[in-house]
């Protein structure tokens, strides 16, 4: 199957080497997310021969203008579990939530018995009628896109749509201490056999144009977490290449991670791995600095 060096994985690996990491690195997430070893090589060379290009006409242009680099953005305020006194079991309400694995930078935790498996497969039959191609945020203008990088099919629920939804968008806002109406409604994907995310950040880049429009429905996208609602036989883990963890996808269990800044610094790029065999639904929440409307 031929692969396309798309401008996501061009702005991937830009982002990869801003944040410090050497070409050996980033073509070995490459290859273990899947891209064919040639593919890989081209897009790197490419992409960083044009980047430092780029970077080098920007220093002349800055300097011209007497003008100063962009910093780093502000850190900001982000939902957390209290895992204080390290607690095997964490109290969410209406059922107590196990901490299985607590990852310090970035912040990872992966949570057992998160959803029964009643909720999951509610979740799954609420969704499976509405399913269509997963499109991603377009930061250009604000809207969205089909992303070749992003083969799964999915869909919306509003908050409070269903009893399942509400009653576990409250477990969720107790366990992360965060305000239930800073959330975006959940998104449930389905993946079939073949189908992948391929590794991308959850938040909103700052310097592309459309994303003041994005950020006035509530602001940055500050934490994320994916729930899984069933067990493929084979495959569709969620991949965190920067620090070399993937979480494997088990009803009920979730992975959350937060976000400060927008920023790769965070070294939360992440991905669905491929399927391998059977199938994978999973349930992702994303939180917001404010109200999101």
């Amino acid at each position: 199957m031929s692969q396309t060096i798309t401008p996501e994985l061009r702005r991937w690996i830009i982002e990869q080497a801003s944040a410090g990491f050497t070409p050996e690195v980033v073509l070995a997430s490459m290859m273990s997310s899947g891209w064919q070893e040639s593919v890989a090589v081209a897009a790197l060379e490419s992409t960083l021969r044009e980047h430092l290009q780029e970077q080098a006409r920007a220093k002349a242009a800055a300097e011209a203008a007497g003008g100063q680099p962009d910093a780093e953005p502000e850190r900001v305020p982000v939902p957390d579990l209290d895992l204080e006194r390290s607690p095997r079991q964490l109290d969410a309400g209406d059922r107590m939530v196990d901490v299985i694995v607590s990852v310090g930078n970035p912040r990872v935790v992966v949570l057992g018995n998160l959803l029964s498996a009643e909720e999951c497969e509610a979740l799954i039959e609420s969704a499976r009628p509405h399913l269509a191609r997963s499109l991603t945020v377009q930061t250009k203008t604000g809207g969205e896109e089909l992303n070749p990088d992003r083969t799964s099919s999915g869909m919306f629920f509003t908050r409070g749509q269903t009893p399942e939804v509400a009653r576990v968008e409250a477990r969720i806002a107790r366990l992360l201490n965060w305000p239930l109406e800073n959330g975006e409604g959940f998104q449930v994907l389905n993946y079939k056999p073949g189908a992948e995310y391929k590794p991308h950040y959850d938040y909103f880049d700052p310097n592309e144009p459309g994303t003041p429009t994005i950020l006035r429905r509530g602001g940055q996208r500050v934490a994320t977490l994916v729930m899984y609602l069933n067990e493929p036989t084979r495959g569709g883990g969620t991949t965190f290449p920067d620090i070399g963890l993937e979480v494997a996808p088990v009803r009920g269990n979730a992975v959350f991670f937060s976000y400060d800044r927008a920023h790769p610094s965070t070294r939360t790029l992440h991905g669905g791995a491929p399927v391998i065999e059977g199938e994978k639904w999973v349930a992702t929440k994303w939180l917001r600095e404010r109200e999101f409307i």
